[in-house]
């Protein structure tokens, strides 16, 4: 019985999952486009993590074209800046549109 749910579960997952996989947004031309910006928006995050001078959960992080849009709040001038620098080094970063508003 165990066996019967587990597999039964795993099978659903990878239903919803090559479902939703696919989906291409507004604006973007491929599916191949749409998984190169969701890699870029991987990298970034994973460096903002792997960075003690970026709070990775104040941060957000979308890419569209190989345009990278970041938002949210930083604690000083300085993290706003780190923040887009890290993502401009990024592999496959074309531009970034830094909309990062400092606390105060």
């Amino acid at each position: 019985m165990l066996v019967r749910n587990t597999l039964a579960a795993v099978v659903s997952a990878v239903a919803l999952l090559s479902a939703t996989g696919c989906a291409v947004t507004r604006d973007q031309s491929t599916v191949g486009s749409y998984v190169d910006d969701a890699a870029i928006t991987t990298a970034v995050k994973a460096k903002y993590v792997g960075n003690k001078d970026v709070d990775a959960s104040s941060i957000s992080v979308e890419t569209l074209n190989g345009t990278v849009q970041l938002s949210g709040f930083a604690k000083s001038a300085n993290e706003k800046s780190t923040a887009e620098s890290i993502a401009r080094n990024v592999n496959g970063v074309k531009s970034v549109k830094n909309d990062i508003l400092i606390r105060p």
